[in-house]
């Protein structure tokens, strides 16, 4: 009875997605076309937009909610590694959504303009859906205290490349980035250490949800029927 129930919502969640990364992937492309159509330098504009954390972090959830689709439709579990690689993911976006309408609603980033809509599917709703993905879909395992901070390797090496290029290019993806802001890179190391600790804290929540049995027990922790109950029911 557990098995019937649990397929077909393991499968609702592959084609919600399906729905999600391709949302995800429109915006990335809307918002692209709309800036490339209006910057004068365009190889510099591709290299700036693509760093973007919130693209960044957009374009690997999409990939990583196609791989989770088809996960839903050949498994009944998902593989650890993948587990891993989504425990990271939805720790991305899950930031991505507290910086962003904490400290950079209202200030317009260097990407020449602003589509609106695509603005709000990955700053709002593609982060919204990817935690309520983690914590609601079927087949998720348990994911290791030990890996926290495999998490902060992403976001820590981005930083790091942020900030080289930055002094090489003078261009930074973020204002808090900056270190000619008046606080100078003192500013910027307050705002750093201040954002890695919430990724932090948010993958650790993140660990801690994966370990919970709601509201579907972790597929590793599902008790495996006894063989000879499997055998009886094969002969009845």
């Amino acid at each position: 009875m557990r098995r019937g129930r649990g397929i077909p919502v393991r499968q609702l969640f592959g084609v919600l997605r399906v729905l999600a990364a391709v949302a995800i992937i429109v915006a990335i492309v809307g918002q692209f076309a709309q800036s490339w159509s209006m910057v004068p330098d365009r190889l510099p504009f591709v290299v700036n937009f693509f760093s973007f954390f919130t693209i960044l972090s957009n374009a690997v959830s999409a990939i990583v909610l196609l791989m989770g689709a088809w996960f839903s439709f050949t498994r009944r579990g998902d593989p650890s590694w993948y587990n891993l690689v989504r425990a990271c993911v939805v720790t991305y976006m899950a930031t991505t959504f507290v910086v962003y309408n904490l400290l950079l609603r209202e200030i317009s980033l260097d990407q020449a303009t602003t589509v609106p809509w695509s603005n709000e599917i990955l700053h709002v709703w593609a982060p919204l859906y990817l935690v309520a993905d983690w914590v609601l879909a079927p087949g998720r395992r348990h994911v290791e205290w030990r890996r926290l901070w495999t998490i902060a390797i992403f976001p820590i090496a981005w930083a790091v490349y942020s900030m080289i290029r930055g002094a090489l290019v003078g261009w930074y993806p973020y204002p808090f980035l900056n270190p000619a802001q008046p606080a100078g890179y003192g500013g910027v190391a307050v705002y750093v250490i201040a954002i890695a600790a919430f990724i932090l804290l948010v993958g650790a929540g993140i660990i801690a949800l994966s370990r919970t049995p709601w509201p579907h027990e972790p597929e590793d922790e599902a008790p495996a029927a006894p063989s000879d109950e499997r055998e009886g029911a094969i002969a009845a």
